[in-house]
């Protein structure tokens, strides 16, 4: 199986491997279906059929009953339809209290942040598509790198998401929380959009479904170009394609799903203040006009799930072909006043994995229960590389490394309802994971293994007059880089270093509240605690060990979502987290660029036939930039607009993004520097990567 792997991992067509995959399962399949079943014809609807028809719903469902904690949810199609998005990455803003931001080009992973977390690109939010995780271990770029680009959200049927440690089904990276999304079995009806915009920006997405042999197939494909508004043109082109198979036998339901994703792109790195204030950069300016990269991802899954009376069973299997190559200079010339610092890190790797889940209804003495049972597995096979580059032409290497990560994780759950108004959720999870480093610096080359257990308790409440109440507590955890656990001698500096803790542990506690007792509104009040082990990653910008020590956090979630009429709904959330080190052995308390206040809110108007629109708000306070709070980012606001008409099968939008056109920061951090000029030992200063202006779009649609 490894070297089969391998061979995948290391495949210089990845993209025909998949396709010889897909269309041997589809021949495969069509075998088995019966000949006497005649061909169906195209998906027929309606030339009056409207958008609506296939929005599905998802705030507006309480959950009550069905929720094990106040701050899980679901969003669907309809929401996301409804918002008008600047970056792919705010698909994840559907989540009440998630920030996305971006400091560098548009092919990149997004800046996530929640509870007090400054998740990087996803170190401590899990992601998954179809069962597939989107989080990438000991990535080249950070660990649990999360790249949503490759999702084209006409397909998206639903998000389902969890805050905190307390669901026995999510292991990695899923400490602060996590999103599932889900595409469509089959589009009710097909689409074409076409987008334009300032800045060159330009949308094309088609999709649609179609019947045969008893099967329903799925096909989507969207292309994308943004020069965005930096003075270096960004030339972001991005490519991602669907095909899906749906088929059922009996109590058997089956479901294949290839996905292609290509992009790449020229950046504009975060750039200094300093340089801004005394005229030497615009507020669009670059310091380094070659950064930038190019990614790839490709996918193949299978699903299977069997449904029985009081049973369903349910298996996924995934293989993941990814890339990355990327080209940063964060510091300009402060380690190389000859070259400059621009850095090169590459990721190539095969990705395969497993996922078994068995419920089912019983009981234990006389009380009702829900039981479930599952296994995960998940190989990485990965092949890094961090280098020094000048303007893209390799300099030197810092580090290569062969890493071949695998995990298997085992979990339980039992619901039991112990009276009309009191049931209990009690899980119980176990990780082991084994790290295997090939260094090009054989010090740093081991295999380690580790492992973790992980008890959830959830208790609920009610219902008593639609009002469910919850407490929760759980421990959780997140695998930090293969090489930080293996390296004994830092590459960069060839100094000493210890080796990170594997596994790192998150312990949390939360209590809270759902209602929905006001017809049409579902609000859920949301307090947690949660205390962070370590944060120690592996930085890989420089290849070193970041050790940051260990964190508390504790704070509030309001979160609500009123539907006041068929066609009016409003949403407004707000979170206040209070988030410090537990020691100041990091020169003082306060975590760099974690938020403390999120708040969101949105008004839609969304007629079915006619004039329709959405004025959405989205607002982060002041954020601390170094650890004694000495130096902190002001808070921002964004107010994106959305208006349209529809008539029949056409959509007709126009989105105004940053309406007031305010000048705030996507990003800023604190660190040194140096610019040509400038002393050697560089300047200490705040480096920004400022809001895009505003814009306008135009998109025309058409379903059919």
């Amino acid at each position: 199986m490894t070297s089969f792997c391998t061979y995948i991992s290391r495949a210089r067509s990845p993209r025909l491997f998949l396709l010889f995959l897909v269309a041997a399962a589809f021949l495969r399949a069509d075998e088995a279906t019966s000949p006497a079943a005649p061909p169906a014809g195209p998906l027929v609807v309606e030339a009056s059929a409207t958008l609506d028809a296939v929005m599905i719903y998802g705030r507006s469902a309480d959950l009550i009953g069905e929720a094990a904690s106040s701050s899980q949810g679901r969003v669907g199609a309809r929401e996301l339809a409804e918002r008008p998005f600047l970056r792919r990455g705010e698909l994840l803003e559907v989540v009440p209290g998630v920030v996305i931001t971006q400091h560098s080009g548009g092919g990149k992973a997004n800046q996530y942040f929640l509870r007090g977390f400054n998740l990087d690109h996803g170190t401590d939010f899990g992601i998954s598509v179809e069962g597939m995780p989107v989080n990438m271990r000991s990535h080249a770029h950070g660990q649990g790198y999360a790249d949503i680009n490759f999702i084209i959200p006409e397909t998206v049927q639903q998000v389902d998401y969890e805050k905190g440690p307390f669901f026995p089904q999510l292991g990695d990276f899923s400490a602060a929380g996590a999103a599932q999304y889900q595409l469509f079995d089959t589009l009710r009806l097909g689409f074409l959009t076409t987008e334009i915009g300032e800045n060159s920006y330009a949308r094309f997405a088609v999709g649609n479904s179609f019947k045969a042999k008893d099967a329903e197939y799925t096909a989507a494909f969207e292309s994308t170009y943004e020069n965005g508004p930096s003075q270096l043109p960004e030339h972001f082109q991005r490519y991602s394609s669907l095909l899906e198979r749906h088929w059922e036998r009996g109590s058997n339901e089956y479901k294949l799903v290839a996905m292609g994703y290509y992009a790449k792109w020229q950046s504009t790195d975060q750039i200094p203040l300093r340089a801004i204030e005394d005229g030497r950069l615009d507020r669009f300016g670059n310091v380094d006009p070659t950064d930038g990269g190019k990614t790839q991802r490709d996918s193949l899954s299978f699903t299977w799930q069997s449904s029985q009376a009081d049973a369903v069973t349910r298996l996924v299997a995934y293989a993941i072909y990814y890339e990355l190559n990327l080209y940063s200079d964060f510091s300009y010339f402060l380690n190389d006043p000859v070259h400059g610092d621009q850095f090169n890190q590459a990721d190539q790797r095969g990705v395969f994995g497993l996922n078994f889940d068995r419920s089912w209804d019983g009981k234990v003495v006389t009380f009702d229960a829900k039981n479930s049972f599952g296994f995960q597995f998940r190989d990485d096979i990965i092949q890094n590389g961090l280098h020094t580059t000048e303007r893209r032409n390799y300099l030197a290497s810092i580090r290569n490394d062969h890493i071949n990560e695998g995990s298997i994780g085992f979990y339980g759950k039992s619901e039991l309802r112990w009276s009309s108004w009191f049931r209990s959720d009690l899980g119980l999870r176990g990780d082991f994971y084994r790290f295997r480093v090939k260094s090009d610096r054989p010090e740093n080359s081991a295999t380690r293994t580790a492992s973790v257990l992980g008890p959830k308790l959830g208790l609920v409440f009610g219902p008593w007059r639609h009002t469910e109440y919850y407490v929760n507590a759980g421990q959780g955890f997140h695998s930090n880089d293969a090489r930080g656990v293996t390296t004994r001698v830092d590459p960069a500096s060839g100094n000493p270093s210890d080796p990170v803790t594997p596994l790192a542990r998150v312990k949390s506690l939360e209590g809270g509240m759902r209602t929905s007792l006001i017809p049409g509104l579902v609000t859920t009040t949301s307090v947690f605690l949660m205390d962070s082990q370590s944060e120690l990653v592996l930085a890989g910008d420089d290849g070193s060990i970041s050790p940051t020590g260990a964190t508390r956090r504790y704070g509030v979630e309001f979160a609500n979502f009123y539907r006041a009429k068929p066609w009016l709904a409003f949403e407004g959330d707000v979170s206040f987290t209070h988030a410090r080190y537990r020691d100041n052995s990091a020169g003082g308390y306060s975590i760099p660029n974690s938020i403390s206040t999120v708040v969101t809110g949105s008004a839609t108007v969304d007629f079915p036939s006619g004039f329709f629109g959405s004025l959405r708000l989205r607002y982060f306070g002041p954020q601390p930039l170094i650890e004694n709070n000495s130096v902190r980012e002001p808070s921002s606001i964004i107010y994106n607009g959305r208006v349209g008409y529809r008539h029949l099968a056409w959509e007709f939008t126009l989105d105004v993004l940053n309406i007031l056109n305010r000048k705030t920061d996507d990003i800023e951090y604190y660190y040194t520097s140096r610019l040509p000029g400038e002393p050697a030992a560089g300047v200490d200063d705040v480096h920004l990567h400022p809001n895009e202006p505003r814009q306008f779009r135009v998109s025309v649609s058409r379903r059919f």
